[in-house]
């Protein structure tokens, strides 16, 4: 097991301006050692079978598409005559269209090592995952694959004094691992409220082509110290069961999530007399602003039927869904409806019914956040809400399994207070 420990400090802005303060102390162990794909040898890059290419040598001319440009102009600079081109065209859109290849894409092209100079094989990287190949050593045939991938089981810890986002990044953790901790602990964790000595612990898989991380694969466990409560969080996957459940079983997904953004920051809340930015008046504003950039996704927070989906001179383009007898929500200022909200509509929690704008009655981009409970307007911040479906009886016995097996793993990784900056 490899340990490398990081110590930053920082404050700033995550995405979309995000104002989330955050620095941690990170740890991070490796259950798995990574390798580089490549290797130089007389001067030449050399590669190993990465792209199913065999053995052999060979001139490689590394390339980035730039903008505007196309398949034909980039073969035509090795020297391959306008037939084959259009033979290679043919060919490869049986399994990728040439006008999908996008500017700030990778290329290869496999050049002979003598005269005259010939182009062997051409490869052009789809995603960092999946790539499109040209054999050129005969016929012309062309091929779509994926590289090998190696997964890397890893730990990561952390206590905060500042921030947790941006120095995830900082410290070459993946972004999309501080996504994944957003999602699992949405309904338990307030990321606008989190403070210093908050703490976490997570153990996950991240995939890897090469050298370079492609994402997290799975998230097997979490602990979180969240305003002095501590939570924990077990991924259980069994038949049509898939979630996070506490250690009582009880699910981690909330019905109603804490706020319609992911990334946000408070600029008004709920106040029976605020001095309203526009009218400069005293009034009462019955809900919350969260701002964030124009085109932001706003998700509805749960479960319900959209009944109003329209525009007014006041707030804008909104929507307002009913999610049972009892709540509704509302959602202001949109920029523009998400397609096919509509009245009548049934949205799922997380789905995105529009996106963040100014309209009506705004001084910049942001959503009012609206919540009735029993007809009267609410603070939502200060509700309590219940657990989504519980884990079934008859998981039980194996959710306990893996329970304490991840609880005993995430136990064990070391968090000292004492090596956190001051």
């Amino acid at each position: 097991m490899r340990s490398v420990k990081f110590i930053v400090t920082i404050s700033g802005i995550l995405l979309f301006t995000f104002l989330v303060v955050s620095s941690l102390h990170i740890k991070n162990n490796n259950y798995g050692s990574l390798h580089t794909d490549r290797h130089y040898e007389e001067g030449k890059v050399v590669y190993p079978d990465e792209y199913g290419i065999g053995d052999g040598k060979f001139n490689i001319n590394e390339g980035i598409v730039r903008r505007g440009q196309t398949l034909s102009e980039i073969l035509s600079a090795f020297t391959v005559d306008h037939l084959t081109i259009d033979v290679v065209s043919a060919h490869m859109k049986d399994v990728f269209s040439p006008r999908r290849i996008r500017a700030g894409n990778r290329y290869y092209a496999y050049l002979t090592d003598d005269h005259p100079i010939r182009l062997q094989y051409f490869v052009y990287e789809v995603s960092p995952l999946s790539y499109v190949k040209v054999d050129l050593t005969d016929s012309v045939y062309v091929y779509k694959g994926e590289k090998k991938t190696l997964t890397v089981r890893k730990e990561s810890s952390g206590i905060i004094t500042q921030s947790l986002w941006q120095t995830m990044i900082d410290n070459d953790l993946s972004f999309d691992l501080a996504m994944r901790l957003s999602e699992v602990l949405a309904w338990e964790v307030d990321f606008y409220r989190i403070e210093r000595g908050d703490r976490f612990k997570v153990i996950y898989d991240e995939i890897y082509v090469g050298d370079s991380s492609i994402g997290i694969d799975n998230v097997y466990g979490v602990y979180f110290v969240h305003r002095g409560r501590e939570i924990y969080g077990f991924h259980f996957q069994s038949d049509t069961i898939d979630g996070f459940y506490n250690e009582d079983g009880e699910n981690l997904r909330k019905v109603f999530l804490k706020a319609p953004l992911k990334f946000y920051r408070i600029t008004s809340g709920y106040s029976h007399s605020r001095l309203h930015p526009v009218s400069g008046r005293r009034r009462p504003h019955l809900g919350t602003d969260y701002a964030a950039p124009t085109g932001t996704p706003i998700m509805a927070v749960g479960d319900g039927v959209v009944t109003q989906a329209r525009y007014t001179s006041g707030n804008g383009n909104y929507v307002r869904i009913r999610h049972n007898s009892v709540y509704e929500t509302q959602y202001l200022h949109m920029s523009r409806f998400a397609e096919g909200i509509r009245p009548g509509r049934r949205v799922e929690q997380g789905e995105v019914i529009g996106y963040v704008g100014s309209t009506g009655i705004a001084t910049g981009p942001h959503v009012c956040f609206r919540f009735w409970k029993n007809g009267q307007q609410v603070n939502h911040r200060r509700l309590e809400f219940p657990s989504a479906d519980p884990l079934p009886e008859e998981y039980y016995e194996e959710f306990s399994v893996v329970r304490d097996s991840i609880r005993l793993m995430l136990d064990n990784i070391p968090l000292k207070e004492e090596e956190v900056p001051v």
